[in-house]
């Protein structure tokens, strides 16, 4: 069994903080449980055994001290596709062969893939899924609940122009005010749940003034029964396994990257260290455990998570709290949400949507106008208009092309390079007044994870010098772990200065501006430049020549 440290030095004062920190992020995963569920095609308590069992056993079992797990806007249109082409029984089957296969990820160390994904790949698919998920809650916000179900964007777009003459004014006013609900209470009054919020003023508005009038949970789902799921395990063949293994493997890869995505902003938020191939683990047990009671498949959930370290959580327990603190509203007041409107349920996705959408990032990376961009828009474009499996396939297929024929033109041109072209090497030397660290080989999506373990440890209030002499190349990856490395060395107080940069990382770091931010007066042509320089800036008198 592992080794647990996630509950090191617990006390008495750490349960309260994480009781309290667990029904905070309860309140939140309550209308995003039932909103996620039937924005997949599913009846909406199946959103809330989800939250309650994966919610659970991720929390329980992972390898993330903070990991909020349940049901998340990323699966939306890979899980409503599944649904619409095979069926409500299909999708638990797919996402029990989902868990099997997390839990052989596991199992064979391969947590670590995750840093291989080429970021622009990251923001295309993170961007597309945003964009299905906004355009797909325009039918509710118009209180067109009828809509025959598409599971591609174009037949989605067709069907609601189609039938926009049958727009429901009260199911508008109803959403407009859950809308700016949410933005108030989101700018205004951070601290309580905006989604909430929302959807209880709303539907007091709606049931108050306008009853009878929009389609609520109850009238279109006949309510939500406030008991324990049934356990039930579905019908398996073999055809239906064959038949269900790329939509299972799609749900695991997603499954895998959100959930390590979200341990990673953990990590940072936490000042915490997760285990990838645990947490991998962790998954894949909630995602076989939880289609057994009906549930739809989880994963860790980054806004959920960053509200339970922002409440003050301290361990697991806080997951697990939320989890019980939502079984306890199932079973208490589960009638009460039958009255809330479906249309009230479109601008919270609407708002999860704009918020994981990445659009600064996107638009960062679309204004390099590199390989990079194209990378991103293909992947973009893909899983919009085709599904996710497609739009990460061509993105990451494109990147592999693009960096083929990049590394064979920095080999040419740098006759300096490693004899491994792919090989990134980070070597240290330590001055009485200068940090140097020499990197020999390019900085890109494959090889940022070592380069950030590499120089994790920099000493406080020192110059850091980064010698890039041999660094032939720098991608939209390498870019993002060099801010990294700089907003680093400003909290640490160190002065960073960049000797012998190549080309291609200058106009890299040049169209991100950050020959400006940093002052291109610590850009240096050569290592003796800077080191002279670092000697100024401390006042040490400058030695002999090396």
């Amino acid at each position: 069994m592992f080794k647990d440290e996630r509950f090191h030095a617990y006390t008495i004062q750490s349960f309260h903080k994480d009781v309290m920190a667990g029904i905070v992020v309860g309140v939140v995963a309550l209308p995003l449980a039932l909103a996620f569920a039937i924005a997949s095609g599913v009846r909406p308590e199946y959103g809330l055994y989800t939250t309650i069992i994966a919610g659970f056993i991720i929390s329980l079992l992972g390898g993330s001290k903070y990991q909020i797990g349940g049901p998340t806007g990323a699966f939306v249109p890979l899980l409503l596709g599944i649904v619409v082409t095979h069926g409500y029984e299909s999708l638990l089957i797919a996402g029990f062969m989902a868990g099997a296969i997390l839990i052989c990820m596991g199992i064979f160390k391969l947590g670590n893939l995750i840093h291989y994904m080429p970021r622009p790949v990251t923001i295309g698919f993170t961007t597309g899924i945003a964009v299905i998920i906004f355009s797909g809650q325009i039918a509710s916000f118009l209180g067109l609940h009828q809509l025959k179900k598409e599971s591609t964007f174009l037949l989605q777009m067709k069907e609601l122009i189609n039938n926009l003459i049958h727009v429901n004014p009260y199911s508008v006013i109803t959403a407009i005010i859950c809308l700016i609900t949410i933005l108030i209470t989101t700018k205004w009054f951070p601290k309580l749940p905006g989604a909430l919020v929302g959807l209880i003023l709303s539907t007091l508005v709606a049931t108050l003034f306008f009853p009878g009038k929009v389609a609520t949970i109850g009238t279109v789902y006949g309510g939500i029964p406030n008991e324990w799921p049934t356990f039930s395990f579905p019908t398996f063949t073999l055809e239906k396994g064959i038949e269900l293994f790329i939509p299972a493997v799609a749900i695991a890869m997603l499954g895998g990257i959100e959930s390590l995505l979200s341990a990673l902003v953990a990590d940072n938020m936490g000042n915490t260290k997760h285990h990838s191939n645990r947490e991998l683990i962790g998954q894949g047990i909630a995602n076989m455990v939880t289609p057994l009671f009906g549930g739809i498949p989880a994963t860790g959930a980054i806004a959920r998570t960053a509200t339970n370290i922002k409440n003050g959580a301290q361990s697991p327990i806080s997951g697990i709290i939320h989890s019980l603190f939502v079984l306890l509203v199932l079973l208490a007041l589960a009638p009460l949400a039958s009255q809330i409107p479906l249309s009230s349920m479109a601008p919270v996705l609407m708002f999860v949507a704009w918020n994981m959408s990445e659009r600064n990032e996107f638009v960062h990376i679309l204004k390099s106008k590199s390989g990079d961009a194209a990378v991103l828009l293909l992947t973009f474009t893909l899983t919009v208009l085709t599904d996710l499996t497609f739009g990460v396939l061509g993105g990451i297929g494109l990147s592999v092309i693009l960096f083929v024929i990049k590394m064979s033109k920095a080999l040419i041109i740098q006759p300096q390079a490693t004899s491994d072209p792919t090989a990134l090497k980070v070597k240290s030397s330590s001055h009485p007044y200068v940090h140097v660290v020499h990197v020999e080989g390019p900085l890109f999506f494959g090889s940022a994870k070592r380069f950030m373990s590499s120089i994790q440890d920099l000493p406080d209030r020192q110059t850091l010098v980064l010698c890039m002499n041999h660094v032939p190349y720098l991608d939209a990856t390498g870019e993002a772990i060099f801010a990294k490395l700089a907003e680093k060395c400003h909290k640490q107080g160190n002065t960073l200065l960049i000797s012998g940069l190549n080309d291609q990382p200058r106009q890299v770091l040049e169209r991100a501006g950050w020959m400006r931010k940093i002052g291109s007066a610590h850009f240096f042509s050569q290592l003796d430049d800077a080191l002279r320089f670092a000697e100024q800036q401390a006042n040490i008198p400058q030695r002999a020549a090396r």
